[in-house]
């Protein structure tokens, strides 16, 4: 990618605005963990990796400026209660005391996560063959993680070895993330991609026009149960009625042995006006309701396979998941 995700200046965490993309690129100046905490809220940055880089350098931030790192574990730990990889980091980062300590372990858990989503391609890139049609959910390239990215890293890994491939983007509403980020991705990547409405899925499947479908995940359960974007369970239900595989990539650090099933998984629910307008323009009449869940969870019966940086997990069960974890 030439543009990063995140920039770590030593005194200042740079995070690409992914609210203004595909039309601006311009960078959000972070100096605090709040500061951090707040991007993250806002969707500045977005992507279970990419927020555990993120949270990771607040830390390092406030350890900088010899904050309480108690409060800012608290207060990153708010911004966004579905995507385990926050609290995997903030975890991590919590073990170590001092700022240059600090900031040494928030840029290994960065080029473990470069390194991670490369593996996780190399893996996944076996299971795509030439001139498939790769339908995807959301954005899991590199701008949700260090670089690289999960599911789109795998569609990356393989249109780098020479792989003839197209994406199918789905629009993802309502942030579209779909639309405005795994489009412009692919485009900088020169990835053959069309771009279609969530509610088109369906009728693309069955006139036969999509080989298999890969997503990314912001926390898979004990049971291989997996939480992501709001749609990826009708897509899921959709490729089991079409016959297609379902595969989900995501790094280990995304699994969470603790949750037992999906059930389980907090659902982060966001502000209606993602619901009833998008950029200052409304499309729906004042006074009405609105649900807003973020993210929906997936049977793991409906999943192919997990992707991730230690291989690919077949048919997923709860020991398949901790005998994956354990290695």
């Amino acid at each position: 990618m030439k543009i990063e995700t995140l920039r770590w200046s030593g005194d200042a965490l740079e995070l690409l605005d992914q609210r203004l993309l595909p039309e601006r690129t311009e960078y959000v100046r972070c100096r605090t963990a709040p500061e951090v905490a707040e991007a993250i809220r806002d969707m500045v940055v977005r992507g279970a990796p990419a927020i555990g880089c993120a949270a990771a350098f607040g830390i390092a931030l406030d350890a900088r400026r010899g904050a309480d790192l108690d409060a800012a574990h608290e207060v990153l730990a708010k911004s966004r209660p579905t995507a385990v990889n926050l609290f995997w980091a903030l975890e991590r980062m919590m073990r170590v005391r001092g700022a240059q300590a600090c900031e040494t372990e928030a840029r290994a858990i960065y080029e473990e996560d470069l390194a991670v989503n490369r593996a996780i391609g190399a893996h996944g890139e076996k299971l795509i063959e030439d001139g498939a049609r790769i339908m995807t959910h959301c954005n899991t390239g590199a701008l949700a993680t260090a670089g690289h990215g999960t599911a789109l890293g795998v569609v990356r890994s393989a249109h780098q070895l020479g792989r003839k491939l197209s994406v199918i983007a789905t629009e993802t509403r309502p942030f579209l993330q779909g639309a405005r980020l795994t489009a412009w991705e692919c485009v900088q990547e020169g990835i053959p991609v069309t771009l279609v409405t969530d509610s088109m899925a369906g009728f693309l499947m069955s006139r036969g026009e999509i080989d298999l479908v890969i997503v990314g995940a912001d926390r898979v359960a004990a049971n291989g149960d997996v939480a992501n974007k709001i749609g990826t369970y009708s897509l899921a239900v959709l490729a089991k009625r079409h016959g297609l595989p379902f595969y989900v990539a995501a790094p280990r650090s995304t699994f969470d042995p603790k949750v037992a099933d999906g059930a389980a998984i907090p659902i982060e629910e966001r502000p209606a006006d993602e619901v009833t307008g998008y950029r200052g323009v409304r499309w729906a009449p004042r006074g009405i309701a609105v649900r807003n869940p973020a993210f929906d969870v997936t049977p793991a019966e409906l999943i192919t396979g997990l992707i991730c940086e230690k291989g690919v997990l077949l048919r997923p069960t709860r020991d398949g998941v901790l005998a994956l974890l354990s290695e």
